[in-house]
């Protein structure tokens, strides 16, 4: 049987491999093959999935900060709710049963999986241009490149940035599943800057949900560790393939992956 600690650099290693290709869509298998590769409750491999993925996604901000394509103002209006409401997500997840935990996520994923592979063949993702329908709540200066700020697109981000905070504490996902295609809905931001701007947001979220679950119990850092260095390693291979990969192609995988953990999922619920 192979050491724990080995397992959790192979899985990380694929986790950010995804990561890197699917725009932070990978984060969200994190908790689905601890579970099941380590063989741990949800509430355990939540933290770790946590850590893995403020260190990934924190690695990435800080590149993307210094490249210009990060919407800072945007993330840290997403963030602030988000690390509100993430709290009340990991207090819910210690205080109700795990078969409803492990429902509530797989029908996550049958959604997020579905909803991936509905655009990648609809092909609504935009390659990297701006959106060309006419006003989008979040508009954004193609002179400066920043938003204009109005009352729609204030209380979008408000309630997508709740939502992502809250099922980070409760399910140990990162939110960007969440905050990206609402982006690409709400706003005429390129395709970089939605996902620089979306992983700003899930690292903050994500150290604050790990935080929150320290408080409850103590984190098996000896598999979190290795675990998060992995999926960083991960995503940094995965960057420099996923330039090779178009955006429809790296939605599809991510769909294609989502739904066959989440079958995977509900045949072990069933047997």
């Amino acid at each position: 049987m192979l050491d724990p600690s080995l397992i959790a650099i192979l899985l990380g290693t694929l986790i950010g491999f995804l990561m890197a290709i699917t725009g932070a869509g990978g984060a969200i298998l994190s908790l689905p093959l601890l579970m099941y590769c380590l063989n741990m409750e949800i509430q355990v491999a939540a933290p770790i999935a946590l850590f893995a993925i403020f260190i990934a996604a924190g690695s990435t901000t800080v590149i993307g900060l210094r490249q210009g394509v990060v919407r800072y103002k945007a993330a840290t209006l997403l963030a602030v709710i988000g690390v509100l409401m993430a709290p009340l997500g990991v207090y819910v997840a210690h205080n109700i049963a795990v078969f409803w935990l492990h429902l509530l996520f797989m029908l996550l994923l049958f959604y997020v999986g579905t909803q991936a592979i509905v655009s990648a063949k609809s092909n609504n993702l935009m390659q990297d241009s701006l959106y060309h329908h006419s006003a989008t709540p979040c508009e954004i200066n193609p002179v400066s490149a920043q938003l204009f700020w109005t009352a729609s697109c204030t209380k979008r981000l408000l309630l997508t940035g709740a939502v992502a905070g809250f099922l980070s504490g409760l399910l140990g996902v990162g939110g960007g599943f969440v905050v990206m295609p609402v982006l690409q809905r709400i706003s005429n931001l390129r395709h970089r800057m939605v996902v620089a701007t979306s992983l700003a947001m899930t690292a903050l979220i994500a150290l604050v949900s790990v935080i929150s679950y320290a408080s409850y119990s103590a984190i098996q850092w000896h598999i979190a560790i290795p675990f998060a260095l992995a999926t960083l390693a991960g995503s940094l291979v995965g960057k420099r393939i996923s330039t090779t990969i178009s955006i429809p192609q790296s939605r599809l995988t991510f769909g294609i992956v989502s739904l066959s953990i989440a079958l995977a999922m509900l045949l072990n619920m069933l047997l």
